[in-house]
């Protein structure tokens, strides 16, 4: 029957006006825009509050005159643009939304369904009863169908002949029935606690294990006094790279879309509200502080200087050649100074230099797993990075070689007096390095053959083998003990 009553508007000609944010597209332009300005120029987060104070509508005008969104990227309700299709073959159909209209019109021609577009200006923000009224004096009262994914499109509603309604539930249809008929609900999936895992990456706090090394290194594994800080600090290094990685995915969307995998991330693709993006990576970052706090007060240093090291890396670093590698091992090394911030230790100038040449030959992997992918699409350079298809050879080289450098540390330490007085037969630390170039040479062997996981680090925990050669390297440590 709803079908039936939209044939038959649709056949009085009844103009339909669609909204955008959260209704045409599954994302928010002003949202999208204000990051992809932020992901170019960070300080403009300054003038943005100057902007808001003269209005929102004056807010969207400048963000929307420094940006250039890709609309074919963006992600599109696709069952309502199929719809939309053959509405328009029988009526008007109008994109009508809150957005800045330098920002809908190129959305608007990408999506090939609409006659005109109504938007905002600079002057007025067309939401709520500002976009009722712009209707009403466009097409007259109650005489034009309304879609609104939003409580705020109510406003629009209770003028328009019928509601269309996109939502995630019964809710908004509900309501949305007390001030018009509701003809038509369009149910879009919204992630849950699933989808907010994969957005805070919880499977990456793997990596975090790192902050142990000092402890194990240092045979405390047996003191309260230095587990329980060495656990906080873990909790820690959690909650703010939680925060760092939902950050990294709010500026990262424009690559993130065009990626093969990551474009599947939830925010990228829509399922989750790119809104609630910033609001938690703040509270995570004030969560994780707030804890360190309790750890010690040169912890909370180190926690800084990694959350400093990695945005100055998402907003920038990771788009240099070269440094971006050095920086993910420096990151990873940092995990290692803070477990020994954490217990109040000496930090090793062995484990860190091991650190070092490790994590460099394990970013590199990424970049070449990254860049095997591009070139198999056809494509020549790497969107938001510094590398194209002919830096291949060089990064197989320079990361296999940074991998045996770091088996060299290694045997340079079994020899020498800081080994010696740490374990009752060093000598047998020896059996470490036969272990680890296998797993070194291995790992490279499989990127090779264009079959390696992007992420080394999931590759490694996920993959039997490595575990098999992590069992055995605990094994030989117990035994040098």
């Amino acid at each position: 029957m709803a079908v039936n009553a939209i044939d038959n508007a649709a056949k009085a000609g009844v103009p339909l006006c669609v909204d955008l944010d959260g209704t045409l597209i599954r994302s928010d332009l002003l949202v999208e825009s204000a990051l992809a300005l932020l992901a170019r120029q960070p300080l403009t987060i300054f003038a943005m509050f100057a902007w808001l104070l003269r209005g929102k509508a004056y807010l969207k005008k400048q963000i929307a005159l420094r940006v250039e969104l890709d609309p074919s990227a963006l992600p599109y309700n696709h069952e309502l643009v199929g719809w939309l299709r053959k509405q328009r073959e029988q009526r008007r159909v109008v994109l009508c939304t809150a957005s800045d209209v330098k920002l809908a019109r190129p959305v608007a021609e990408h999506a090939g369904v609409f006659d005109d577009v109504v938007a905002s200006n600079g002057d007025i923000n067309l939401s709520g009863s500002n976009k009722a009224r712009a209707l009403i004096e466009r097409f007259g009262e109650k005489a034009f169908d309304y879609i609104g994914n939003a409580p705020i499109d109510l406003a629009v509603w209770k003028h328009a002949r019928s509601a269309l309604v996109v939502e995630h539930g019964t809710a908004l249809s509900t309501a949305a029935a007390k001030v018009a008929p509701v003809e038509k609900r369009f149910v879009v999936r919204r992630g849950g606690i699933r989808a907010w895992a994969k957005a805070l990456r919880v499977h990456q706090w793997i990596k975090n294990i790192l902050v142990f090394l000092p402890l194990l290194a240092s045979h405390r594994v047996l003191e309260i006094s230095a587990v329980a800080p060495a656990l906080l600090a873990f909790l820690c290094f959690g909650l703010c790279a939680s925060s760092v990685y939902l950050t990294n995915d709010l500026l990262d969307l424009p690559s993130d879309r065009q990626h093969h995998r990551k474009r599947h991330r939830p925010f990228a693709a829509g399922t989750l509200p790119l809104i609630a993006g910033p609001i938690l990576a703040v509270a995570l970052l004030i969560a994780g502080f707030g804890l360190a706090c309790l750890v010690s007060h040169q912890f909370v240093i180190v926690l800084l200087g990694y959350y400093l090291l990695t945005s100055a890396y998402s907003f920038r670093l990771k788009r240099i050649m070269m440094l971006d590698v050095v920086v993910l091992a420096a990151l990873y090394t940092t995990r290692i100074l803070a477990g020994t911030a954490a217990i109040h230790t000496k930090p090793s100038f062995w484990l860190l230099a091991f650190s070092m040449f490790f994590f460099l030959s394990l970013a590199m992997v990424k970049r070449y797993t990254e860049l095997l992918t591009l070139q198999s699409s056809g494509k020549v350079k790497a969107s938001g990075r510094g590398y194209d298809v002919d830096d291949i050879p060089l990064i197989q080289s320079l990361g296999s070689s940074s991998g045996y450098l770091a088996v060299l540390v290694l045997a340079l330490y079994v020899d020498s007096t800081a080994s010696m007085s740490l374990y009752r037969h060093p000598h047998y630390l020896w059996m470490l390095c036969p272990l680890l170039l296998y797993w070194i040479s291995r790992t490279w062997a499989i990127a090779h053959r264009g079959v390696m996981h992007d992420d080394p680090v999931v590759f490694a925990v996920m993959d039997r083998t490595s575990r098999i050669v992590g069992v055995l390297a605990a094994i030989i440590v117990a035994f040098s003990i």
